[in-house]
């Protein structure tokens, strides 16, 4: 009973909405803006680096937190896997969004770092170098989901973990779907902040 409504909890937390709250407080939507997704990269189009860096920051949060308690709570590995999965779930398709959602990497990276941070640092490794080649947020987040699964894999970790990334690499993979047409393209943008104006002239 307790594991279900930790699991439910989790799917809750994950689905909250952080880049549209954000962007609320900052008057605008990201969903009308850019490519329309709620995650970092595309709140900094029209809010800048702050709005991104909170929006990063809630969304790590809302994995974090449900495995923070699960594993507060004793839960073994098993169940801890479906809770971090459950708030991941909730991070692509919230219910507060029609089932709609972000990417769930900035989710993913609370997950993993609540569970192993080395498995972070490989994944965040990977993103540096593909995105300085790139200048591709999208190119990069790909390339770190990729990275995880072989990470955890290497690192050891219990094989519940392992299924964890697997699934949640096949999972990002598919939200980029998009992503990967338009990068097969060349048509995908690369990194932009959104410029602030300039102070007006003195008169």
């Amino acid at each position: 009973m307790i594991e279900a409504l930790l699991i439910l909890g989790a799917y809750l937390i994950g689905s909250i909405p952080t880049g549209v709250i954000v962007g609320r407080m900052r008057g605008f939507d990201p969903r009308a803006v850019g490519s329309g997704n709620i995650g970092a990269n595309n709140v900094a189009r029209a809010g800048g680096a702050s709005a991104a860096v909170m929006t990063l920051v809630g969304d790590a949060l809302k994995g974090a937190i449900p495995v923070l308690i699960a594993r507060a709570a004793g839960l073994p590995a098993a169940a801890i896997v479906w809770v971090g999965l459950a708030a991941f779930i909730g991070a692509i398709c919230s219910v507060f969004l029609g089932f709609r959602g972000g990417k769930g990497i900035a989710a993913g990276l609370g997950i993993w770092l609540t569970i192993s941070p080395m498995v972070i640092v490989c994944a965040l490794a990977a993103f540096i170098v593909v995105f300085a080649i790139s200048r591709i947020v999208s190119l990069a987040s790909i390339g770190a989901a990729i990275v995880l699964p072989p990470a955890v894999a290497i690192l050891g970790l219990p094989h519940h973990y392992l299924l964890l990334a697997i699934l949640m690499t096949a999972l990002v993979l598919f939200r980029f779907r998009e992503n990967i047409q338009r990068l097969s393209r060349g048509e995908e943008p690369t990194f932009q902040l959104k410029r602030a104006s300039p102070p007006n002239a003195a008169s």
